[in-house]
């Protein structure tokens, strides 16, 4: 089936570059342009449905109420209806390590372990091997539908689209003539962003308006720290550092396990629980080991995540003055593996985080798992995997975008998945079946029009079903993200 089955990036380049064409020619690229709904195809609604079974039910309404916000927000939360869409389409065979949820606004900015701020891929839930072009499709369509929903012309939406098609096959290309050591090592830091940003000023693909809003974000994002989530997020209660609580978005440990165990109970489980994280984290000297434990919460986070477990931990260092913050979110099953088969990972804690650290430049240093920990007093053992909650982060908003600013990050964001997929994938095979010619991107504007009507048509009984009960209501302060 694969041509990277049968040909391993040991193999010489020639014999690649023919596995590539060898490809293209059993999966043709004008293939991917289309999108028609199966008459046998799963309901959505139940896709939903049967995911809400394993979240936490009085989240599960909260997660409702923020995909319907608009069509974006659904599709953002929707990663398993476009999996088990995606699963019936052509194959290309050329296997990469998957983000499996590569919408525009799973890409940003955050702080390397150098202290740089880079723009990559940030979210990696669903990450899994599987065919490049799942993950290009998601994004493309995702510019499709945040043109729509910003009232982009028909034309201005094919212009997006086609540059982060575009962006991705050039950028492929280029790690396909870069040495190897080039193609692992290219990243993206926002000082070439701006210096880029200037560059298309002055051929005037870009404004100084534009420039001005990344460089606000490059600033905002200097500010999203650890001392800042402290300030947000904790309060002194009885002489102690307490996360307050803001019912349902936060909810405090004890809030949820009650009577089940006291407080000296939680805080020698999760003592156990940082020391056998601290086995995944790769060295012998972590800076870890001088933190202490203090407190936890329940937190929503993001919209597709909402219903899963999601823990902000509390830790000091020096003194109450040096807080860290820590996440611990539940890894599930990825979407994709009903489709592309099971993870090999042993956890699926494991498995995202490992996919993380293949398709990142740079990965945060707290980046663990942890199998096993039941952190809701239930005794039911979830999967989890754990990094720091802020240390530096920036995205541009998409309810905010123009047409020609869009564009811009359409490419980048097209540009930063390719880097990612050559690290894990044959960029010579992928390279080759792209080939130099806009046909693959003029397939990836066709397929993301044709999906996204797809996704208003789901949209639309989504919300049907909401207000006729089907799927219940939020509750009251449900609102945020």
């Amino acid at each position: 089936m694969s041509a990277l089955a049968s040909v391993g990036p040991g193999a010489g380049f020639a014999t690649r570059r023919e596995a590539g064409r060898a490809a293209r020619a059993q999966t043709p690229r004008r293939s991917h342009a289309r999108w028609e709904t199966p008459p046998a195809r799963t309901d959505p609604l139940e896709l939903l449905e049967e995911q809400a079974r394993s979240r936490v039910p009085e989240l599960v309404p909260v997660r409702y109420e923020r995909m319907r916000t608009s069509p974006f927000a659904f599709y953002r939360g929707g990663a398993l209806l476009m999996a088990s869409d995606l699963a019936g389409t052509p194959q290309s065979g050329l296997i990469v390590q998957l983000c499996g949820d590569a919408h525009l606004s799973n890409f940003g900015l955050f702080g390397s372990a150098e202290r740089r701020l880079v723009f990559d891929i940030n979210d990696f839930d669903e990450t899994l091997p599987g065919p490049f072009e799942w993950d290009v499709k998601r994004l493309a369509t995702s510019f499709e539908i945040a043109g729509r929903h910003r009232g982009f012309s028909d034309a201005e939406r094919r212009e997006v689209v086609s540059a982060a098609a575009a962006g991705y096959r050039e950028r492929m290309s280029a790690a396909a003539r870069a040495s190897v050591l080039d193609a692992w090592y290219d990243t993206l830091d926002a000082e070439s962003v701006q210096t880029w940003l200037r560059h298309e000023r002055d051929e005037e693909r870009a404004t100084k308006r534009q420039m001005k809003t990344f460089d606000s974000v490059v600033a905002k994002a200097r500010t999203k720290d650890r001392m800042r989530a402290f300030a947000k997020l904790v309060s002194t209660r009885d002489g102690r550092l307490r996360i307050a609580a803001d019912p349902p978005l936060i909810v405090p440990v004890e809030d949820i396990v009650g009577e089940r165990e006291d407080a000296a109970g939680t805080e020698a489980r999760m003592k156990a629980v940082l020391t056998s994280y601290r086995a995944t984290l790769g060295t012998q000297r972590h800076p870890l080991s001088e933190y202490t434990y203090v407190h936890m919460a329940r937190k929503v986070v993001g919209v597709g995540s909402v219903g899963t477990r999601a823990w902000v931990l509390l830790l000091v260092g020096r003194d109450d003055a040096d807080p860290l913050f820590l996440q611990a979110k539940e890894a599930e099953a990825s979407v994709l593996e009903r489709f592309l088969g099971p993870s090999d990972a042993a956890s699926h804690g494991e498995r995202v985080v490992r996919g993380q650290r293949m398709m990142q430049a740079s990965s945060d240093i707290f980046l663990g798992w942890q199998p096993g920990f039941a952190g809701d007093g239930s005794g039911l053992e979830r999967d989890y995997y754990i990094r720091q909650l802020h240390d530096w982060k920036g995205a541009l908003d998409a309810e905010q975008m123009v047409p020609q600013g869009a564009v811009l990050y359409a490419r980048i964001c097209g540009e930063t998945l390719a880097r990612a997929h050559a690290r894990s994938g044959d960029r010579v095979q992928i390279a080759t079946y792209l080939g130099e010619s806009r046909t693959f991107d003029e397939a990836m504007t066709d397929f993301a029009a044709a999906y996204a009507d797809q996704n208003e048509t789901d949209y639309r009984a989504f919300v049907a079903a909401l207000d006729a009960g089907r799927l219940g209501a939020a509750p009251a302060g449900s609102g945020g993200s």
